[in-house]
């Protein structure tokens, strides 16, 4: 392949900045456009050792003192030859570095393309390298962890210890069918069975994991609902800490669903600003109101408030009933920095903090009673979550296609015809771990990706 360069860092100023290189005249491009402040020739260093020196920009003149590195094939990320220059985090070295390197013959990277080839070159199968973006874009510790899990090869182990019983089956059904007259244990209908039931168990097992993994990465929808005035836009911009909707006293000012997300209790949320439910004659409002019911429907987590300032209404309990069952909910009673109305109760057993998002005063319970209704203690962090959709569509097809199988046996289909099923399995499985998956959707895959990763 090519020589490939990219600016690994972010585009902003930052205290370093990152150059990384993979192909086969990464060396002799690193080579010429850096000098080793010892002296010595580059070569003469062993590799993965850091070299201090100088970067020189494509007319050969001084941009920056920094650090090398390069690695040789295959002993490296890509499985080719690498290299990284570790500069100072100027855009304008980095890029005038990056241009010296164009001199030399190689060329700008395209999203994804360094785990693209260490994907072709076997280094990564397609589940690790789908988990160096969600270990990127990790926005909690647990999700952190669950991607270096799936990097380090846990969710791999897992497929492919399926894929090989199902191989076993498969090669025992034809040394058996080729080889009538060698002694070969016989072929039994209950080993198809046993094989395919317990693989599509372990299948269902693995699926049940998803939709935690998805909550861990994308988040849980938590809506903020109640009547107009409640503060719902008043916490929304507490726990985001920065003013992102629009607060006023005057009742309505929100009119439509403003989303962000935010980590509280450890626990990853979709925040959902509501506007206020009531009936209104506002076209526009009416509309907002009608958003708020749809953020509703699909809420994993409902914060129902309440104006503690103010006697409980029938609207009020109206929302509790209407959010209780729906999702799990928190009954919030809001502004507890003013002189408060006694609480009556809802009538309903709902976990129930007090707050003001004004002065800070129980937002830590806030916290504390989301992490209760979301804990992160049952979470498998070794990396054993399915967090992502595409794979998890392709478990389900294969643990489809296993289910089939013993329905068909008891119907009296023959083994040659049920294995097909089994056949289907593999080839799904396969799809997940990239062994089986056609190109076209391998390069939208690395299409997620940043450049220089």
């Amino acid at each position: 392949m090519d020589t490939i360069a990219a600016i690994a860092t972010g585009a902003a100023r930052g205290a370093i900045g990152i150059l990384r290189l993979s192909g086969e005249d990464a060396f002799d491009a690193l080579n010429a456009v850096f000098t080793p402040a010892s002296g010595k020739p580059l070569a003469s260093c062993p590799p993965q050792a850091l070299v201090y020196g100088t970067l020189h920009d494509r007319e050969g003149r001084v941009i920056d003192q920094c650090l090398a590195t390069y690695s040789r094939a295959p002993r490296s990320y890509t499985g080719e030859d690498t290299a990284e220059l570790q500069c100072h985090g100027s855009p304008a070295v980095l890029q005038a570095g990056l241009d010296a390197l164009f001199s030399q013959g190689v060329r700008q990277a395209g999203p994804g393309e360094f785990t693209r080839r260490a994907f072709l070159n076997g280094k990564l199968d397609l589940i690790q390298a789908e988990a160096v973006v969600d270990l990127i874009d990790a926005q909690t510790q647990a999700a952190a962890r669950n991607a270096a899990g799936q990097l380090s090869g846990a969710m791999s182990r897992k497929i492919f210890a399926i894929y090989d019983k199902l191989v076993d089956l498969m090669a025992h059904f034809h040394v058996v069918l080729d080889y009538p007259d060698e002694d070969i244990d016989p072929f039994e209908l209950e080993e198809i069975t046993h094989t395919a039931d317990s693989a599509a168990e372990e299948l269902n097992r693995l699926l049940a994991t998803f939709r935690r993994g998805h909550q861990l990465t994308q988040g849980i929808p938590c809506a903020l609902i109640g009547r107009p005035n409640a503060g719902k836009s008043t916490l929304f911009n507490a726990l985001l800490g920065y003013d992102r909707a629009i607060v006023t006293d005057v009742p309505g000012t929100t009119r439509d669903t403003l989303e962000e997300t935010v980590t509280l209790g450890g626990v990853l949320l979709r925040l959902i600003d509501t506007a206020g439910l009531r009936d209104t004659e506002d076209a526009v409002e009416r509309i907002g109101v009608e958003r708020s019911r749809e953020a509703l429907e699909r809420a994993e987590l409902i914060l129902v408030l309440q104006d503690s300032s103010a006697p409980m209404t029938g609207e009020d309990a109206a929302l509790l009933a209407e959010a209780d069952g729906r999702a799990k909910v928190l009954r919030v009673r809001t502004k507890s920095d003013l002189p408060g109305a006694p609480d009556s109760g809802c009538g309903l057993t709902l976990p129930t903090v007090e707050l003001s998002a004004k002065t800070g005063a129980g937002l830590a319970e806030l916290e504390a009673a989301v992490a209760e209704l979301f804990p992160l203690g049952g979470l498998s962090e070794n990396g054993e979550l399915l967090t992502n959709a595409r794979q998890a569509q392709a478990a389900e097809r294969a643990r489809d296609a296993l289910l089939r199988v013993s329905g068909a046996l008891a119907a009296g289909m023959t083994p040659d015809a049920v294995l097909t099923d089994v056949e289907e399995a593999m080839t799904a499985l396969g799809e997940i771990t990239g062994t089986t998956l056609r190109e076209d959707v391998t390069s939208r895959i690395f299409e997620r990706f940043c450049v220089g990763k």
